[in-house]
């Protein structure tokens, strides 16, 4: 098992920085994702760790030791790609065992350590088939398990869902960590998707640009994003953003938004007259009555998605573009004024100048 601790990386291609100063301790066991946009980072960071690209300046720490200069087959460090690099003339055992066979392990011992990670991962009758007699979930699991042979200190994986479909996808991600929780080793694991991120992870690390905006715990990134970018980012649909003048009345703070005075339950340290961003999820709006420490919005209805359990509803709020999440199925039609209610508690407030959250 192993701790990494990465302080200050920067990449450069050339005169172009990719990495702007990455600071990152990951614990021993932890399941860590990175999340972002397509090109923001997160996979030359994950190659960096593994030892397949070089590093411009800054450290990698493996237990505390310096493995910028180590090469990867001496990292200890085991990598799941996206599209999942086997051999094509190997059988099943075959690329399962070949880390090992490199090793110059006897044929026993690599014998048995593919039929037990085989069995952990359901591949016990697949050992004799080559790769393009397998299933993308199949293909995937194999990948996994020419990692797993090796008992590595870290587990690596770049985008490995990507290419299945939205079930096997599901399917895996509870593979994965069932699987990674039952071994006990650390995982760094890559992903644009922030449901993978959400619902696997100890810890999310949100990159922007080459810069980590935020690391967290699924949840906390989720309730209290640092600033814009995240809370745009994580939570699907997105959450709504709101132009507003923040204005103070003795010890209570308020967001003006169009003729609305919203009535917040904190002190926003922030000059009256401020321009100001006000966030709140979709789930966390409703037809309902106004609650008592609550708002009333007005919004305008252009689209309605049912999903089954609830309806995706897209509008306008002063201009702006907004969606509730509603749990009721009430007769809503497209162009209907309706008034959407809230409560003051779930209000997000950001600084519009620096985008960075102030409650």
């Amino acid at each position: 098992m192993a701790t990494v601790n990465i302080q200050q990386l920067r990449k450069n291609y050339g005169a172009i920085p990719v990495l702007h100063g990455i600071d990152l301790n990951i614990a021993d066991g932890q399941f860590v994702s990175l999340v972002g946009a397509s090109g923001c980072g997160k996979s030359t960071l994950l190659r960096m760790i593994a030892g397949l690209e070089s590093v411009t300046s800054g450290a990698i720490e493996l237990n505390g030791r310096v493995i910028n200069d180590i090469s990867p087959k001496d990292r200890d460090i085991a990598m799941v790609f996206q599209n999942y690099a086997l051999y094509p003339h190997m059988t099943v055992a075959q690329n399962m065992g070949f880390s090992l066979h490199l090793r110059k392990e006897s044929p026993a011992r690599i014998d048995a350590a593919v039929k037990e990670t085989a069995a952990m991962l359901g591949l016990s009758n697949y050992l004799d088939r080559y790769p393009k007699a397998l299933s993308g979930g199949q293909r995937q699991r194999v990948a996994m398990g020419r990692a797993i042979v090796r008992h590595p200190q870290v587990f690596l994986f770049d985008e490995p869902l990507s290419n299945l479909d939205a079930k096997l996808r599901v399917q895996m991600r509870i593979e994965i960590r069932t699987l990674q929780r039952k071994l006990g080793t650390t995982a760094i694991y890559v992903t644009h998707d922030q449901m993978e991120a959400m619902t696997m992870s100890d810890l999310i690390v949100v990159m922007n640009a080459g810069r980590i905006e935020q690391v967290g715990a699924p949840i906390e990134v989720y309730d209290r994003p640092a600033n814009l970018f995240v809370a745009t980012f994580i939570g699907s649909p997105a959450m709504n953003l709101i132009e507003g003048v923040l204005e103070h009345d003795e010890n209570t703070s308020f967001i003006k938004v169009g003729s609305q005075r919203i009535a917040l339950e904190r002190h926003i340290d922030l000059a009256a007259s401020s321009p100001v961003v006000m966030g709140i999820r979709p789930e966390h709006l409703t037809l309902a009555e106004v609650p008592e420490t609550g708002f009333s919005l007005p919004f305008t209805v252009d689209l309605i998605e049912p999903t089954g359990a609830e309806s995706h509803v897209y509008g306008r709020c002063a201009e702006a573009p907004m969606v509730a999440s509603l749990s009721r199925r009430d007769d809503l039609k497209l162009g209907q004024a309706i008034q959407l209610r809230g409560r003051c508690e779930h209000i997000h407030v950001f600084d519009k100048a620096s985008g960075a959250r102030m409650a």
